[in-house]
């Protein structure tokens, strides 16, 4: 399935896939080899395909998506984060690449708890958020239609710091936070401690 469209995902513009796989490159080092791995906001499932053959199995969840997609290495299930969690899984790695600024922050401690639900001891979760400054970036990229800004209209100038709080101790612990793309992006990555 390498490369195939996932149905109902938006299509991405070259600047889009750029700066996806910058993210995804980004959060590459936090993933073991043989990591059980969650990608919350997958899109079409491109992480699971740069990752092959280094993680174990995948399993991704996404709104756009209009129908389940199951591969050998990983699944993509239509829907939203915990609400349609996988029964009975344990991962290794959660990542969120570019999603946290999507979700309402009343929803946000919901989120934190179903992460740790699913995580195994040691876990870990990588996330990506951008610096609010982005925001009014993105609109100048679409009106320009070099991106497709997908899902743009939800950012609400969320604050990276905000992410701190959100997987706050003693529940989680950081092991990194670190800015890239020109400061425009922000790097978390927490551990399950309990």
């Amino acid at each position: 399935m390498p490369g195939a469209e996932a149905a109902g995902v938006p299509e991405m513009k070259s600047f889009d896939r750029f700066l996806r796989d910058a993210r995804i490159a980004k959060a590459r080092p936090f993933v073991r080899s043989g990591d059980t791995v969650l990608d919350i906001g997958c899109a079409d499932g491109e992480l699971f395909r740069k990752w092959h053959g280094h993680i174990g199995h995948g399993v991704g969840i996404e709104p756009t998506l209009d129908e389940r997609v199951v591969t050998d290495d990983y699944e993509l299930i239509p829907g939203r984060f915990p609400e349609q969690a996988p029964n009975e899984s344990e991962f290794d790695v959660i990542t969120m690449l570019a999603v946290l600024e999507h979700i309402p922050l009343d929803a946000q401690p919901r989120l934190a708890d179903a992460c740790f639900d699913v995580l195994k001891p040691g876990g870990r979760i990588v996330i990506t958020v951008p610096s609010p400054r982005v925001d009014d970036i993105l609109h100048l990229l679409i009106r320009l239609h070099l991106i497709a800004g997908m899902s743009a209209h939800e950012h609400y100038g969320f604050k990276p710091a905000h992410t701190l709080g959100v997987f706050a101790a003693p529940r989680f612990r950081v092991l990194k936070k670190a800015r890239f793309q020109l400061g425009l992006n922000n790097l978390f990555v927490f551990e399950k401690t309990a």
